[in-house]
């Protein structure tokens, strides 16, 4: 059985994403946009969200067998995306995932 899980990926940017780079990694981490899980949407989760500091979080969803599943395969999609936007693991490191949702279907 398969469990849908809104996973979160923090990292920080040792350089300074322009505006078109967060959209550029935002558009690429839209097709695992938390929002089309059911606890996305009641509490109006954002795909990307980047600080003052420069640390971010990426929230994505994630459908996967075991959480430990979910968390490699979401750490593998926002580094994926990251690289797409020019930022390697030494431009923008990422730390421990969590999972902070699970959508289970009744």
């Amino acid at each position: 059985m398969t469990t849908t899980y809104v996973i979160t990926v923090p990292g920080t940017f040792l350089r300074a994403p322009d505006d078109d780079t967060r959209a550029g990694l935002a558009r690429r981490l839209r097709p695992a946009d938390p929002h089309h899980t059911e606890l996305g949407r009641e509490e109006d989760i954002d795909v990307l969200t980047v600080n003052d500091d420069r640390t971010f979080s990426a929230r994505v969803e994630v459908t996967a067998g075991t959480s430990r599943e979910a968390e490699a395969e979401a750490v593998r999609g926002v580094a994926a995306a990251l690289r797409d936007v020019g930022f390697d693991a030494d431009d923008a490191p990422l730390g421990p995932p969590a999972v902070t949702g699970v959508d289970n279907p009744a």
